[in-house]
């Protein structure tokens, strides 16, 4: 059989992602903070973006064109030869004022300046400044400065005392003399190495060296931990009321000395989506504050003319960032209108949620969202992704309002999220000298119709960061 070359066509189908539909992509899990950053550095990569004028601004723009077409005579229009693509009929919307997103009504008053500028006092500057007052000799000076440089945020230390020796060839019982001169240092606790140590150096600065006190807390830490109140007084050989004042003192003590003067910032959410309560009904309001609005620029526009004075090269150059200006904004702008029908599926389904609150919360998964507004259910989780709605009920990350559910005996189904709520809110009612076992609480949700395994509730309550019974009973 001779071997030939044939030309032949085929007719299949295949999934291409194109550079615009990869970028579409890139653009849904990002917050509002991290487009922000991503469309600034675009205006300053791609001349072809600038951000579209104010109102104020396109009126003065629009009264100059008016003069200047009455000063000038009308010339003959120039048609755009551009003819590669028809850009026009997939980009129309786009061309000349840009992406007009939705934007809210209500001006939102930001916080004043001198409430984000703020200087505290570390825990490392406290503690050198107390080293300053009080040392003069230098080499002391120097190991010191190597033991509070290893103090962790609580104030602890972290390192070994050979560690520190090692540091600066310095005799280990040099720095144990050392250690012991910072242990004595405000806040009280701090430079020790272990919580039993932490907690003995506060009561031996109340006086308490040689107590029971001490004793509970150098012999007897562990089953003070797990509440076995009843052993600790059996191996003291006192009975529980008199140990009751000395377990109330231990309560007082600072476990963390130093997190007092390393206070850990406070995290602020910015909601990427706002629910407002427009008379009966609640709308999604994107919130687009911050966010640069941005058109392709009608001066760079004109280089693409074939008639114009432009070279090849150039014009090559601006119609390659023409293209990829135009993918940007119309990915942008597909990305809010997914999120606006996101959110607004959401408001459909947890509607009970935004009028009565979290014990109202309906089991909801991705794939109900995604068949309601006919997208993927990988997109919903795109858009879901670090993505905060700002509710009536309070500011919930959108991942928040998907949960699974659990079957009543009333024929129901109840949000795992509103069990969770109902055993917290059990717990808080019990009472403390005989608290309530998993397998009490089982036994109280099915008296409400909940059918659930104590397994389920252990792992309820270990989400929920909530001790074993035995752990809250208290005893006095």
């Amino acid at each position: 059989m001779a071997i030939s070359q044939r030309l032949h066509t085929k007719l299949s189908q295949k999934l291409i992602l194109t550079p615009s539909l990869q970028q579409a992509i890139k653009l849904l899990p990002m917050s509002t903070i991290e487009l922000a950053d991503l469309l600034n550095q675009e205006v300053v990569e791609n001349p072809m973006l600038e951000e579209a004028p104010t109102d104020e601004a396109q009126a003065s723009e629009a009264t100059a064109q008016t003069d200047k077409a009455d000063a000038e005579p009308e010339q003959p229009k120039k048609s755009d030869t551009w003819d590669e693509a028809d850009y026009q009929y997939f980009f129309g919307d786009y061309l000349d004022d840009g992406y007009k997103p939705r934007m809210p009504t209500e001006i939102k008053e930001l916080p004043p300046i001198e409430n984000t500028l703020s200087s505290t006092s570390s825990l490392t500057d406290h503690l050198l400044w107390q080293l300053t007052a009080q040392v003069d000799d230098g080499a002391t000076r120097d190991i010191a400065q190597a033991i509070i440089g290893n103090l962790d945020d609580d104030g602890y230390f972290v390192a070994s005392i050979d560690e520190i020796a090692a540091m600066g060839t310095w005799p280990v019982p040099e720095v144990e003399r050392v250690l012991g001169i910072i242990q004595h240092f405000d806040p009280v606790g701090v430079a020790a190495r272990d919580l039993q140590e932490c907690l003995v150096l506060q009561l031996r600065h109340l006086g308490l060296e040689g107590t029971p006190t001490e004793r509970i807390v150098t012999d007897h830490l562990r089953l003070l931990q797990n509440h076995q109140v009843p052993e600790i007084a059996r191996r003291l050989g006192i009975s529980i009321d008199e140990i009751r004042p000395h377990i109330e003192i231990i309560r007082q003590l600072d476990p963390k000395p130093g997190s007092r003067y390393n206070p850990r910032p406070a995290q602020y959410v910015i909601p990427d989506v706002y629910i407002v309560k427009v008379e009966d009904q609640y709308v999604a309001v994107l919130n687009e504050e911050g966010l640069p609005q941005l058109r392709v620029s009608p001066v760079y526009r004109r280089l693409l003319d074939k008639n114009g004075d432009a070279s090849d090269e150039t014009r090559a150059y601006v119609k390659e960032k023409f293209r990829s200006a135009l993918w940007l904004i119309k990915s942008v702008d597909q990305r809010q209108k997914t999120i606006h029908k996101v959110a607004t599926s959401i408001i459909n389904f947890q509607r009970e949620f935004l009028d009565l609150g979290i014990e109202h919360l309906r089991p909801l998964v991705l794939r109900d969202v995604a068949n309601d507004i006919g997208m993927h259910e990988s997109t919903v989780s795109r858009v879901v992704n670090n993505k905060y709605m700002h509710t009536p009920q309070g500011v919930f990350e959108m991942k928040y309002f998907f949960h699974s559910g659990i079957s009543s005996s009333y024929g129901e189904s109840v949000s795992s999220v509103t069990i969770k709520q109902r055993i917290k809110k059990i717990i808080e009612g019990e009472d403390l000298k005989k608290p309530l076992s998993d397998s009490k609480i089982v036994s109280i949700l099915q008296n409400e119709g909940l059918i659930l395994a104590r397994r389920t509730i252990a792992k309820y309550r270990e989400e929920l960061k909530i001790p074993t019974s035995n752990q809250r009973k208290v005893l006095y």
